[in-house]
């Protein structure tokens, strides 16, 4: 079961890795458009749509992602009280009265809206149009994406709940934590404190 749960977990990662980089695409793009609207004077009408569909792809990746690593906002003032079964009991509750219909209706109706899309070969309403169907493609697929993982995360609610202890889950790149930085910050302080002086150095 491990096995299965970290391996979703990778998919998740690699995915979310992998359209990270739309975010450079963005920003040459962008830095490109500036230039070329300032400098050369000839600016592209499709350019906002290409930056729009960009960034809404990299948004909408980076849903399975990040619930992968545990790491959407929660109101955690009591969560962080509780115990390993009672936060997984309370997870569990959740993700089947609020994530599993919302996420179902989400790949649902994107899987619908794709399709029309891609029956009339939309394209967006302007002097240079450019093809939809392909952006309207990433809704469901980050809806379907998204529901896998959370079922790894309903999979862990019961191996917690079972088990009382949460299971382990893929690392990646983590943020500063802040209270060790400062720790780690007083600690030299109170070290060049208690240095003798010869070890201070002479002002002269």
């Amino acid at each position: 079961m491990q096995k299965v749960l970290l391996a979703v977990d990778r998919l998740s990662t690699w995915l979310g890795q992998f359209f990270a980089w739309a975010i450079i695409l963005l920003t040459a793009f962008i830095s490109w458009e500036v230039f070329s609207r300032y400098v050369l004077g000839k600016p592209h009408a499709w350019m906002l749509d290409v930056q729009i569909m960009l960034y809404g792809v990299l948004f909408m990746m980076a849903g399975a992602y990040t619930l992968s690593k545990n790491g959407h906002v929660r109101g955690d003032v009591l969560y962080g009280f509780f115990r390993p079964r009672t936060q997984a009991t309370l997870d569990l509750i959740l993700y089947i009265l609020f994530f599993l219909p919302g996420v179902v209706a989400m790949t649902w109706a994107g899987w619908t809206y794709f399709q029309e899309s891609l029956a009339i070969r939309e394209t967006t309403f302007n002097a240079d149009p450019i093809p939809v169907y392909p952006f309207k493609f990433f809704i469901p697929f980050a809806g379907a994406i998204l529901l896998l993982q959370g079922f790894v995360e309903i999979a862990r609610c019961i191996v917690c709940i079972r088990q009382g202890e949460w299971p382990s889950r893929e690392q990646d790149v983590e943020e500063v934590d802040v209270e060790k930085l400062k720790a780690m910050v007083h600690a030299d302080d109170h070290r060049e404190l208690a240095a003798p002086p010869a070890e201070k150095g002479s002002p002269l």
